[in-house]
């Protein structure tokens, strides 16, 4: 684990640019750890998404998340909005933090080709280990275990959910019930004891009681500087305010 660790090597990539074996090696990694995946399926994900983050340990794939960067208009202002797709880490790379770094690095880098503007990172998460990702690299960011979401938070969460996932985004319990889920195999999707006393994780399984069967938790955070954590910074290697 820790010659992975220290070699994992992350890769910012068009999705135009990928090549069929590369993209062979991601569906055969989402297969591997989820339920209900198809071929067909990955492809039409992957094909509305223009961005992907990889990361690899030598010459194999251990990891990737692929991302759609656009706008939208909201209260009459355009902003700019991520949406996160298909997103696997192999437990083996767990370790890691390669891949979170990357992501961070590769937003921040897309920001700077687009005009200064408001970011939006709209996450759907059915794994509390993804979850976990926003309290350890992002200040504020909904649904929160210890705050409520701010009425206009709560609006722009709903208007990008709805825009972009339709009539499968349910604004009363703030998930998205794709009509073929795709879950986490058993041995990834239960929760180590251990791990159930942590206030996000008992969060997240409160919120999205049914993320076994693959339902999403739609999650909200603004992406800029202020709003990285202490290990946000050291991960972009950014200044202490």
């Amino acid at each position: 684990m820790t010659a992975l660790v220290s070699t994992a090597v992350p890769e910012l990539q068009a999705r135009a640019a990928l090549s069929a074996g590369e993209r062979d090696a991601m569906f055969a990694l989402l297969a591997e750890h989820f339920e209900g995946v198809t071929r067909d399926q990955f492809e039409r994900d992957l094909a509305e998404k223009n961005w992907v983050v990889r990361l690899h340990h030598g010459d194999r794939l251990v990891g990737f998340t692929t991302l759609l960067v656009g706008e939208s208009v909201f209260d009459g202002r355009t902003l700019t909005a991520i949406y996160s797709g298909d997103t696997i880490v192999a437990p083996e790379a767990w370790g890691s933090p390669a891949l979170a770094r990357a992501w961070i690095a590769s937003v921040n880098h897309l920001r700077a080709t687009l005009p200064p503007r408001p970011c939006y990172w709209l996450l759907l998460t059915s794994g509390f280990r993804t979850y976990r990702f926003l309290p350890v690299f992002w200040q504020q960011f909904f649904p929160h275990h210890a705050r409520s979401t701010p009425p206009a938070t709560q609006r722009l969460l709903d208007h990008l959910a709805g825009e972009r996932y339709g009539g499968a985004f349910d604004r009363a319990s703030g998930v998205v019930r794709f009509p073929h889920p795709q879950s986490l195999r058993a041995t990834l999707a239960s929760v180590p004891a251990g791990r159930i006393a942590d206030p996000h994780v008992a969060f997240f399984l409160r919120r999205n009681p049914l993320h076994a069967a693959g339902e999403e938790l739609v999650c909200l955070t603004e992406i800029h500087e202020g709003n990285l954590t202490a290990a946000g910074r050291r991960m972009v290697g950014a200044p202490a305010p």
